[in-house]
């Protein structure tokens, strides 16, 4: 096709290239249906421009590592070790917006409780907080905490997911985790409440690089402890 069209520029041809290979990747998700359920978070993720989420218990599904994955999954009601298998490989598998070619950006807003719950095991969350300062360090991803010092602040409300999109008619909308799987939010009043209360968890936040030497500063008290 490409030559059919006379597309001559190496970066041109590339860049459709790639937008080929990720087409037909495009909608793996659909085999993992009883996971993500009727209306799939992955299928919106895959195509955001840029995704803001806020967390106040666990790391959020797309910073998981396997392990902590695993440990979050198995932290809830009984599941067959063949389900929670499945569950962890189609949680990896969400990972790999944040890296594909033109990837998405992503904002994080942790509160200080997430990296202090032990979940899995010291080992397992000394290597869950080892990823997150890796993957900090890319720059379409940023990474702020709330401190326990910044007290009470905007969002002590369910972990949330504001998702961008880059057509300009295509309105943001809002994840909203339950537990029952998820509810979508697509009213502007709504999406407007929670992006206004995003802006305010995120000034009650320490900037990226005071983040990152908390996060280090508690891998360094887990790792001494192990």
């Amino acid at each position: 096709m490409l030559d059919l069209y006379e597309i001559k520029d190496p970066a041109k041809r590339e860049a459709l290239h790639a937008l080929a290979r990720d087409a037909k990747v495009r909608g793996w998700w659909s085999k993992y249906k009883e996971v993500f359920g009727p209306q799939s978070l992955p299928d919106f993720e895959a195509e955001a421009s840029a995704i803001r989420t806020f967390e106040g218990l666990v790391v959020p599904g797309l910073l998981q590592t396997p392990d902590y994955a695993q440990a979050v999954i198995q932290g809830g009601r009984y599941t067959s070790a063949e389900e929670v298998e499945r569950r962890v490989k189609a949680r990896m598998e969400r990972r790999d917006i944040l890296t594909r070619f033109k990837p998405a950006s992503l904002r994080v807003i942790l509160d200080e409780a997430v990296l202090h719950r032990v979940i899995g095991s010291p080992p397992v969350m000394a290597e869950q907080l080892r990823h997150l300062l890796h993957m900090a360090k890319l720059p379409n991803i940023d990474l702020q905490v709330v401190p326990f010092a910044a007290g009470a602040h905007a969002a002590f409300v369910a972990p949330f997911s504001i998702l961008d999109f880059p057509d300009p008619l295509d309105a943001p909308i809002v994840f909203v985790d339950t537990a029952s799987g998820g509810l979508f939010l697509e009213e502007s009043d709504e999406v407007e409440s929670h992006i206004v209360t995003f802006g305010d968890v995120q000034g009650s936040a320490m900037s990226a690089s005071q983040s990152a030497r908390l996060i280090t500063e508690v891998l360094k008290t887990l790792e001494s402890k192990s």
